[in-house]
């Protein structure tokens, strides 16, 4: 039996929140033991829909990110199993057993994805299972993955997914716990900002700008509201010139892209 594997592909994801609701509908107030007890209606989201808004007004980005337990290939809270209260099962998903891990607050403070809830009724550390009762009942999608209207979400075989897996990426690949739920598409940052002539209280069209850092060139014009973009950045350093015919260069030196850049309204001083 092959691992499983999510991929998300973040430029699908609309922020619908479906693959949230659709967990909290299959697990609140239904107890599937002892794979998962069910889930409280609030204070727990096996899955959830992060939003990152960077940048300023006007020039704003916003993208969502479904978050889960990553299945991890070293997971740490195996290290801490007693008497099979922690498994993996052999298709790879890790699961908490709800009858056997009672009492053990220790699992929920052990994940540093923070994607383990401690039930202080139940007395019991809970998070996504993968649906492995579903899985286990001839399904071949989790329920988020079922609801997800955008396809946003894929759930497999991780040895069939490699077409997606491939240029993807992991949160916190620094961990080193070879997380199973791998990341598509998930935007850089940017620069950008907005050309006028000041005088003629105009924007300036077809103006051409360059962002430089460490030796690479990107290049753009402003288009017809005087608006250019540099987007899907890393993190760096960053020199940007912009010119037009018939008015003096502008340059920015050495802004850092830790954090998305509005450059706002920039005016152009003719020669």
């Amino acid at each position: 039996m092959g691992k499983k594997a999510f991929v998300l592909d973040i430029a699908k994801c609309s922020g619908c929140y479906c693959c949230q609701l659709a967990c909290k509908d299959e697990h609140c107030n239904n107890d599937f033991s002892p794979i998962a007890a069910p889930q409280p209606d609030i204070g727990q989201f096996w899955i959830k829909v992060n939003d990152y808004v960077n940048g300023s007004a006007p020039k704003v980005q916003v993208h969502y990110v479904p978050e889960m337990c990553n299945h991890c290939e070293k997971c740490p809270l195996l290290d801490m199993a007693r008497d099979g209260d922690v498994y993996r099962r052999e298709d790879g998903l890790v699961v908490i057993d709800s009858v056997k891990a009672r009492g053990r607050k220790e699992l929920a403070e052990a994940c540093p994805y923070g994607a383990v809830y401690w039930n202080e009724e139940l007395g019991l550390a809970q998070k996504c299972t993968g649906c492995a009762h579903l899985l286990d009942n001839g399904y071949a999608k989790p329920r988020c993955v079922e609801m997800c209207p955008t396809e946003a979400l894929v759930f497999g075989d991780e040895d069939e997914l490699q077409d997606l897996i491939v240029g993807a990426t992991v949160m916190h690949p620094e961990t080193g716990l070879g997380p199973r739920v791998y990341y598509r598409n998930i935007p850089g940052q940017f620069i950008a900002g907005l050309v006028y002539d000041p005088v003629e209280k105009e924007v300036v069209i077809g103006a051409r700008v360059r962002a430089i850092t460490g030796g690479k060139l990107y290049m753009t014009n402003t288009d017809e509201y005087g608006d250019f973009w540099f987007r899907d950045l890393a993190v760096g350093v960053f020199d940007v010139y912009i010119e037009a015919k018939g008015y003096k260069p502008k340059v920015f030196k050495g802004l850092h892209t830790t954090e998305c850049i509005n450059l706002g309204e920039i005016p152009l001083e003719k020669e």
